[in-house]
């Protein structure tokens, strides 16, 4: 049989309600009764009851974490980060995969039904709708990767895609490419459309340099194969923005199958610098994404949430840089 409170209170010699003060964050307890509770607690091998202790406090200790982009190796260490960092707080995460969907209504009622403290959407693609969606059913929430707003209508942790796109069409005119292109992700994705900004206004008036734009159907290796195999029978650019370091490694696949080399006919810069980006025969160039600072800050800013479920949405952005690898031509 399961040991019950009762009996860790009848070992102890104390109430059942001193039992519960005991195990409760914050309950007053005397320092001599914990100690009782403590020692008899150990010796019966007793837990507290997760489930019940929820039904005294309101609070389930579940955080909600949704995404949609299983298909990316980068997401193997986000959702490492993110449930490591939530056990670590004492909180337990909810794993949500949306696969394709768009519509937060049903991931939504999924959070509701496990009556969760907080949600934490952890996508670079989803609009900002998606998040405010949680926000309007009285769900604390953190958009993490999320667009990056002046004024937004929730927490949004992550980085300016935008000046990632400036820093990828810096990083190639410096170079001296002359014939460039940006290989996005999904056209409609928000990481895609706001990378695309920033490099091309960037060499709008670099009038020396021709520039081109196509999207990959997917954030994959196997989107970025395929589409660059696409440009590859077309008029090729010298070198490459993969708007994603999974796109550039089918992109880099591509040009190697095509018997091309990589940085001597082709060049690629990615984006994120997954662990992936630095094995020796890929050994991409990109530009980083600090992971694990954004993941740090967006569970503290979750935690502060539940606590404070009214404070005022706020932006938190972290600088990227390039890393430099050997997937372009090293500077003149």
């Amino acid at each position: 049989m399961a040991v019950t409170l009762k009996d860790v209170a009848m070992r102890a010699g104390v109430s059942t309600s001193a039992v519960s003060r005991t195990f409760t964050k914050g309950a007053s307890v005397s320092s001599k009764t914990r100690a009782k509770v403590e020692r008899a607690a150990d010796e019966l091998g007793y837990s507290p009851n997760a489930l019940a202790s929820s039904l005294t406090t309101g609070r389930t200790k579940l955080i909600g974490l949704v995404s949609n982009n299983f298909h990316n190796p980068l997401f193997l260490e986000v959702f490492d980060r993110f449930t490591r960092g939530l056990q670590d707080r004492g909180l337990r995460p909810l794993l949500v995969n949306l696969s394709d969907e768009t519509d937060p209504v049903n991931s939504v009622r999924m959070m509701r039904q496990y009556s969760v403290d907080g949600a934490i959407v952890a996508s670079s693609t989803l609009p900002p709708s998606f998040a405010e969606a949680y926000r309007s059913a009285g769900i604390p929430v953190v958009h993490s990767f999320g667009r990056y707003a002046a004024a937004p209508q929730v927490h949004v942790v992550g980085i300016d895609n935008v000046a990632c796109g400036r820093m990828a069409a810096e990083t190639l005119i410096a170079r001296g490419y002359k014939k460039v292109a940006f290989l996005g992700g999904p056209r409609d994705a928000t990481s895609t459309q706001d990378r695309a900004l920033g490099f091309l206004a960037t060499l709008r008036n670099r009038a020396e340099i021709a520039v081109s734009v196509s999207y990959a159907q997917a954030y994959s290796f196997d989107a970025g194969r395929t589409e660059m195999m696409k440009l590859l029978r077309g008029d090729r650019a010298e070198a490459y923005f993969c708007g994603d370091d999974v796109l550039s490694v089918g992109a880099l696949s591509a040009v190697q199958e095509a018997g091309l080399s990589v940085p001597g006919d082709i060049g690629i810069i990615g984006l994120n610098d997954m662990e992936m980006a630095a094995w020796q025969n890929i050994n991409l160039t990109t530009i980083r994404q600090p992971v694990a600072e954004i993941i740090s800050a967006s569970i503290d800013l979750v935690v502060d949430t539940v606590e404070a479920p009214n404070r005022h949405p706020e932006t938190r952005l972290f600088p990227c840089q390039v890393v430099e690898r050997g997937t372009l031509r090293p500077l003149n």
